[in-house]
Formats: C-alpha cells, structure tokens, sequence
C-alpha cells in the first residue's frame, strides 16, 4: 500500500500564514476598537441624556420650592395682615377681650416642643390660633395635641383658661363642622376679610 508524504511547508507557506494570522489579529483589533468606540459613544449619549434628565428635575424641584415658598408667603400674609389684626375684634364678639396678640410663639421643655402661629391673651383667657393655607382634619388633630402640652410647656400661662382656634384660607364644609365638634373656634376667610363661625350650640373646649 502507497503512503501519500504531504511535503514540508516551505519557508514561503509559513511566512503567507504568518501573514494571514496578522492580517485576522489585526482586523479583530479594527474591530475591537470600533465597538469600544461605539460603546463609547453610547455611553456619552447615555450620560448627555441623563445629565439632561437630572437638569429638567432639578428645574422641576427649583419651581416647586419657589412654588412651595410663594405659597408660605401667602400664609404669612394671611397671618400678619389678616388673621391677626381681626382676632381681637372676633374675639370681642365672643366675649373674649384679648390685650395682646403675639405672632409665632415658640417653646421648648424637657425635650417638647411647641409652635403656636397667634396667641391672642388677656389676664385670664387664652386663644392658641393655628393658621393653614388650607385645613384638613388632620391639621385639626395635630392642634388638639397641641392644646394638650400648652400649658405644659408655656408654664406663665398656667392659670390661664386656653382656648382652641383653627384659621385657614381654605375650608371644606366637613372639615370645618369637626373643627367644632372638638371644641374649636373656627376663623375663615370670607371675601376681603376674616370671620369666626359660631354654629348653635358651639361650646369651645377649654384646656
């Protein structure tokens, strides 16, 4: 039986398959290269995108602190320029003289706080009046809980009768008709000033 002998490469055959080994490795490179700079460019659109993303929430967030601070501006003036010079002409419709009316009472004792928007006071009555833009009845329940330490951590008042108020710009009816269920004098705005609702039968809480 003949053996077929596959003839040595010749120097000429190793060095076109060297040739052709380079020729892949650097077209793999080329390759290579063309996807890292692809994955590169995705990543910078990627990045552009999410930097333009972040911008537009930032300006979102901007707007709605701005919003926010124009909306506690409103309640300031609420406060300052009607709520407060009408307490003491509501008040004296209810019987109440009020000799002083002080804006923004804070406290702090034994790791208790308190903040109390108007506190209108005479010698021997107190009204403790919270003011929101708009009331709900939660507002209600954190009041009523305020009422609760008062005296508490505003001691000078001990000897004091304190009443409750709620104040607001806006008011639903049911909102409204639980502020007095709980004892609460309840001033509205109505038109171009304040007014106080007094229903039958109201009987404020005293604390």
């Amino acid at each position: 039986m003949n053996t077929l002998e596959q003839p040595a490469p010749t120097f000429a055959d190793v060095w076109r398959m060297f040739q052709e080994t380079d020729r892949k490795f650097q077209e793999s490179e080329r390759l290579m290269k063309e996807r890292s700079a692809e994955t590169d460019r995705l990543m910078k659109e990627h990045s552009a995108e999410t930097d333009r993303k972040l911008q537009e929430t930032d300006r979102i967030v901007k707007n709605l602190s701005k919003n926010l601070g124009d909306l506690g501006n409103r309640l300031g003036e609420f406060v300052e320029h009607m709520v407060a010079p009408a307490v003491v002409r509501l008040f004296q419709a209810q019987g109440i003289e009020v000799h002083e009316v002080h804006p923004g009472v804070e406290a702090k004792r034994n790791g208790e706080g308190i903040e109390i928007d108007l506190l209108a006071v005479n010698d021997g009555i107190l009204v403790a009046v919270e003011c929101k833009s708009k009331l709900t009845e939660v507002h209600v329940d954190e009041h009523l809980a305020r009422m609760e330490k008062l005296k508490r951590l505003l001691p000078a008042y001990k000897n004091h009768k304190a009443l409750g108020a709620v104040a607001a710009m806006v008011m639903s009816d049911s909102v409204r008709a639980y502020a007095h269920s709980q004892g609460l004098y309840v001033l509205y705005q109505n038109g171009e000033s304040v007014d106080i609702g007094s229903p039958v039968g109201f009987n404020p809480k005293a604390w």
